[in-house]
């Protein structure tokens, strides 16, 4: 009676972590807000590596601490739509603590994982 109790017993989940967030890109997110559609996560993937890559731009020219604040607000929002959870959390930090070099290096870090992840995507 113990292995049948065992057989349909839920199994353990520590925290719920989904092997998709641990991923530059949480496709899981991202084809719930496309609704599975292929083509259009790819375009949506392509913009935010533009987009991504111009903030990335802006922050290294921006000549006020204010300035990179709302760019990496910005840049947080655009992560938390396609779920670039890393990102997200790189930019989080630099709009809390503000933009210090290793913060600023943390969100180019990860911009630059998640451009490569996206290329090897589209191909």
């Amino acid at each position: 009676m113990a292995a049948l109790n065992i057989a349909f017993e839920a199994p353990e989940n520590h925290g719920g972590r989904c092997p998709s967030k641990d991923r530059p890109i949480d496709l899981v997110h991202l084809a719930t807000k496309t609704k599975g559609d292929k083509a259009v996560e790819i375009e949506i993937l392509q913009m935010f590596a533009r987009q991504a890559r111009g903030c990335l731009q802006a922050l290294a020219n921006a000549p006020e601490a204010a300035a990179r604040v709302v760019i990496a607000q910005r840049l947080k929002s655009a992560a938390d739509a396609v779920g670039a959870h890393a990102i997200f959390s790189a930019a989080e930090a630099v709009e809390r603590d503000g933009p210090d070099a290793g913060r600023v290096a943390a969100i180019a870090a990860r911009v630059l994982e998640a451009e490569n992840f996206i290329l090897k995507l589209c191909r």
